[in-house]
């Protein structure tokens, strides 16, 4: 007996396949994903809510008046149906359900809808026909699904703990033989103004999308977290010259930008909201030299050998880098104790910034932009030796792994890529999967030679560069870093921050925002009120020798933690603060409609913007400003510093160990 298909429900688009007797009695399983339940049903049976599987589920037709929050529990979810029942009010864990694309709820006897259902963003249809709706509820529903979403989730209390605090990763301890020149560095994505739209991450608040509220948080962790070398991607031409710039210079930094390619030919009104990628230093321990931009379609038409995918693929790509030669100030080091020159020596630093195409498809384009951004700070490199040479005298180009160097950068690939293959191993395979098969062994052969070093051999088979560059983030300590990137399509790493193990030694990173702060509070992906970027900050702190060191010896010290909180280790003032502007508007007095839950209730809200927890919170303002040091640090330091009035004032005590 042949398969019957049925079309006669209710529901004309809903199909079912009946099992043939032979296909029954020959042992063939049976798939079901759906459920249809209908009749004149009151109340359902737990074990519904056990079948996790389900991606369909109809109630409709029903006489439920009531749904249980354990529906939260069918995660999988697309399509629920419950209309034609006596259902008075929604549980608010329906809003858990973020993979239901349809909602059908008609004629019910609905009066108001739980904010919750606002964080369905991709919901595409939602049936309220037959409802008594309030009447603005109705007429946001006339005007769209997605409009009613948003009003729904804008209002939406923010009820979860800010994250706990990052644990600071110890992964050595510093050459105490060698004058000490310490200093860290943060890579930071932090999502352009442009790119935060509602289309990209619809899970997130409106509110805590814009970028007057997120620049806010964005520069709090900034100083809390206070790098003496700042790498930022997606930063606005405007937002650098009106905003980073001038509040850095606050803070004691200095910088340099520049935007994408393509800002080159727009008009200056247009070119204010092109973003790039920006360098700022701190000013008491680095001076800048000299600054460097890498086009990258520049370079790909320099050197494109007639290559067809060189002038299609990657030329048309406007990702820039750019470099900045520091200098290390007077009193870096610190020679107390340790054998050595009493005069704290000069030091050339190279840092690095660069932001690859994003596009998982074009994994080629990618590794061709790292192969040419190597390509660039060799030459800078060699620039650099051969000017600062007594005389002006040129040097061997296999000097170049001897100027310090920090890279950072979003280069858009994760740790198992050819692109951190080649900077991490020095070399990569001009066969490698992320080419694609595509031929670019021509270009690849030409930038081999601008990168070959003195006295060795080019490998025809593959393309490497002559910088010796490890990880802070490494195989160690990537679990603990889980993602860089975190958003509901995409979690991974790909931010990175490079040294050169030569010249420099890596004395520990910041792990990643715990997991388990996202599970247990259904976040599905940043940005979030609490978390300004869809990236985190990567931050790791380095040793760099004085010209001539030699490795030393020294025991390590056993006294230091493999991990522990950052407010453990170091104590940053709290900067000032403009006044809070707010959230909602004037008639909404700053809580969320509807919730028992006001909005200055939120972690984030709270004085200094520190949770009940005690961690670091990335809030907002307050009049009456204090200077914090974290608890769990020092108990000798005096808590609260009353500073109003003083503006730069900070006394700190800090134990040598």
């Amino acid at each position: 007996m042949p398969k019957e298909e049925n079309t006669k429900h209710r529901n004309g688009r809903r199909n079912t396949l009946i099992m043939s007797q032979e296909e029954a009695k020959s042992g063939k399983p049976s798939h079901w994903d759906k459920l249809e339940i209908t009749g004149t049903i009151r109340n359902l049976s737990p074990a519904i809510w056990q079948l996790r599987h389900l991606t369909a589920l109809f109630l409709n037709d029903n006489q439920l008046s009531r749904i249980p929050p354990d529906i939260c529990k069918l995660e999988n979810l697309i399509v629920l149906d419950l209309s034609c029942n006596k259902l008075r009010s929604l549980p608010a864990e329906i809003g858990d359900l973020i993979k239901l694309r349809e909602l059908m709820l008609n004629h019910n006897s609905l009066r108001v809808l739980p904010y919750e259902i606002g964080k369905l963003f991709q919901l595409q249809m939602l049936g309220l026909v037959g409802n008594p709706l309030q009447q603005d509820i109705a007429n946001l529903y006339k005007n769209g699904v997605a409009r009613l979403l948003t009003y729904l989730l804008d209002n939406l209390a923010v009820t979860s703990q800010e994250p706990p605090e990052r644990d600071w990763i110890h992964t050595a301890n510093p050459d105490r033989c060698q004058p000490m020149a310490i200093f860290s560095v943060m890579s930071y994505n932090v999502l352009c103004d442009k790119y935060a739209t509602r289309q990209l991450y619809g899970y997130c608040p409106p509110w805590a999308l814009s970028w007057e509220y997120r620049r806010k948080i964005i520069l709090r962790e900034i100083t809390y977290y206070s790098a003496d070398i700042l790498a930022l991607q997606e930063v606005e031409t405007c937002e650098y010259h009106n905003f980073f710039l001038p509040e850095l210079k606050l803070q004691g930094y200095d910088g340099i930008f520049n935007p994408k390619s393509r800002a080159k030919h727009m008009a200056d009104e247009d070119k204010q909201h092109v973003d790039g990628c920006a360098i700022f230093w701190r000013t008491q321990k680095l001076s800048l030299v000299k600054e460097h931009l890498v086009e990258f379609n520049q370079v790909a038409m320099q050197n494109n050998e007639g290559s067809e995918d060189m002038l299609n693929r990657v030329m048309t790509k406007d990702n820039i880098g750019i470099a900045a030669l520091l200098e290390t100030n007077d009193g870096l080091y610190d020679n107390s104790g340790f054998r050595g020159s009493s005069e704290s020596p000069k030091q050339h630093i190279l840092a690095v910034n660069a932001h690859m195409h994003w596009d998982p498809e074009f994994s080629d384009v990618k590794l061709i932009q790292t192969v040419m951004l190597c390509h660039e700070v060799k030459r800078i490199c060699d620039e650099a030796n051969q000017s600062f040479r007594p005389g002006g005298r040129t040097t061997q180009s296999s000097d170049c792994h001897k100027m310090p160097l920090v890279l950072c950068g979003d280069f858009n690939s994760l740790p198992d890529s050819g692109v951190v293959e080649f900077l991490r191993n020095g070399k990569v395979s001009s066969t490698h999967c992320d080419f694609k098969e595509i031929k670019y062994s021509k270009c690849l052969s030409t930038f081999g030679l601008g990168l070959r070093s003195n006295g060795t051999m080019q490998d025809p088979k593959s393309v490497t560069h002559p910088f010796r560059l490890n990880s802070c983030y490494d195989d160690t300590n990537f679990h603990l870093l889980q993602y860089s990137n975190n958003t509901y399509e995409f979690k991974g790493i790909i931010d990175y921050i490079f040294y050169s193990r030569t010249q420099m030694k890596c004395l520990g990173v910041l792990g990643g925002i715990d997991p388990e702060w996202f599970k247990q509070n259904n976040i599905v992906g940043c940005p979030h009120p609490h978390v300004p970027s869809d990236h985190i900050p990567v931050i790791s702190e380095c040793q760099v020798f004085p010209p001539g060191h030699q490795k030393s010896n020294y025991p390590p010290n056993n006294n230091y933690n493999h991990r522990q909180p950052y407010s453990q280790l170091f104590t940053h003032p709290t900067p000032p603060q403009p006044p809070q502007q707010p959230r909602y508007p004037p008639n909404n007095g700053g809580n969320r409609p509807g919730s028992s839950n006001s909005i200055t209730h939120s972690p984030i809200n709270l004085p200094n913007g520190r949770g009940s927890n005690g961690g670091h919170g990335v809030g907002v303002n307050r009049d009456e400003r204090t200077k914090v040091v974290s608890p769990g640090t020092f108990p000798w330091v005096k808590r609260d510093l009353p500073t109003k009035g003083l503006s730069n004032f900070l006394i700190i005590i800090l134990p040598y160990y």
